[in-house]
């Protein structure tokens, strides 16, 4: 295809972190009205919108529409979790090619630790995840991602050290980062003094729980070349899905999700794994982008572990990852997608905070509901 299609507005709200006086649609709109400022659009340009939250009562499409004045001839509500985002950048593509919209606003909004306006939440008493995994335990993410990652350790020989080192990895990413939630140095003891929370997790394996919100606008290229902000392009596009419950997976060492959304994104871009210069992994916890690297085709089986450890992923290392410190040290509002996206596009503007030297190409690895769903972006610069 000669057309392209690229991001020229990107955002997050002004606070990150404890937020208690907006909630998920103010956020969403606040995020979205900066993303417009960015790129220098009127927001009544708008006419296609993407959005969703934890739940459709609390933040949909037509709602964030409505609120910003405008009325879409494109909607996106997709919900596969914190990846969704990713999913509806591949969605908003599409429509851009096909000539559904001409300028898309994918917008994300949390009160995730303050929960302000959230509906109480109740799981479906006949999910497959209540009638056959609930009953043992297995009930919230950091129950439910144990299971594999032991599996993981036992198979692969990954150490409890080199899990360790995934934080304080992104800790020395997130030192440089004003925004960041938490950015003081640590080290492998420090996490292993932290409070166990389900073995073999302790708090500093496991995600942040903030407020925030952030948004991105994408047009096609011919456009974006007039517009405020270097546009960054979407070159290569991947979504999946497993199973919606993690003792069903086909191999608890392994997402078939994140190596199906990642081929496809590879194989659409035209490009591997040696012409990535920056990668963001969605991090929830230490071991996502272990399996990240795996399953994408960058290291070989079991080589992860060692590979973060020995700093080729932190400052200064060869493939620079999570360079805002990830949801592990930089925000995690729940659905944190849109997050690692809005890093990719300041790492290809040369506007990130820990800014990282010659990138041109950069590829994002969303995870949903505990390895149930996978998006991958492959993103470059306009000469890319």
């Amino acid at each position: 295809m000669s057309r392209r299609v690229a991001i020229v507005g990107a955002a997050e709200t002004d606070r990150l972190g404890k937020i208690p006086d907006q909630s998920s649609i103010g956020l969403a709109v606040e995020a979205s009205l900066r993303a417009a400022a960015d790129c220098g659009i009127d927001v009544a340009e708008i006419d296609g919108v993407a959005t969703t939250g934890m739940t459709a009562i609390d933040l949909n499409p037509a709602e964030l529409a409505f609120q910003l004045g405008i009325t879409p001839r494109w909607m996106d509500g997709t919900n596969d979790g914190g990846c969704s985002y990713l999913q509806h950048v591949r969605h908003a593509v599409a429509a851009l090619l096909a000539g559904h919209a001409t300028t898309i606003l994918i917008a994300h909004g949390e009160s995730g630790r303050s929960g302000v306006g959230n509906p109480p939440y109740v799981p479906p008493v006949s999910s497959p995840r209540s009638q056959f995994e609930a009953p043992y335990g297995i009930t919230y993410p950091p129950t439910m991602f144990t299971i594999p990652v032991l599996r993981f350790m036992k198979e692969t020989g990954l150490t409890h050290d080199q899990l360790a080192s995934v934080p304080v990895m992104q800790r020395r990413w997130a030192e440089k980062v004003p925004r960041a939630r938490l950015r003081d140095p640590i080290t492998v003891d420090d996490v292993y003094a932290s409070p166990e929370i389900a073995y073999p997790f302790h708090l500093l394996h496991c995600c942040l729980v903030t407020d925030g919100g952030g948004a991105m606008i994408l047009t096609l290229d011919d456009r974006a070349k007039d517009l405020a902000k270097k546009p960054v392009m979407v070159l290569g596009t991947g979504e999946s899905a497993e199973s919606s419950i993690i003792s069903q997976m086909r191999d608890f060492t392994s997402s078939l999700a994140f190596f199906r959304a990642g081929a496809d994104a590879f194989a659409e871009a035209g490009l591997g794994t040696d012409d990535i210069d920056h990668l963001m992994v969605y991090d929830a916890f230490a071991h996502l982008p272990i399996y990240g690297l795996e399953d994408l085709g960058f290291v070989g089986r079991g080589e992860a572990g060692a590979f973060i450890a020995d700093g080729r992923t932190a400052p200064g290392g060869t493939l620079p990852m999570n360079t805002n410190g990830g949801g592990l040290c930089y925000t995690h509002t729940g659905m944190y997608g849109m997050f690692a996206m809005l890093e990719s596009v300041r790492q290809l503007r040369g506007e990130a905070a820990h800014q990282v030297d010659g990138v041109e190409t950069s590829m994002v690895l969303g995870v949903g509901a505990m390895f149930q769903a996978a998006a991958a972006l492959v993103l470059g610069t306009d000469a890319t």
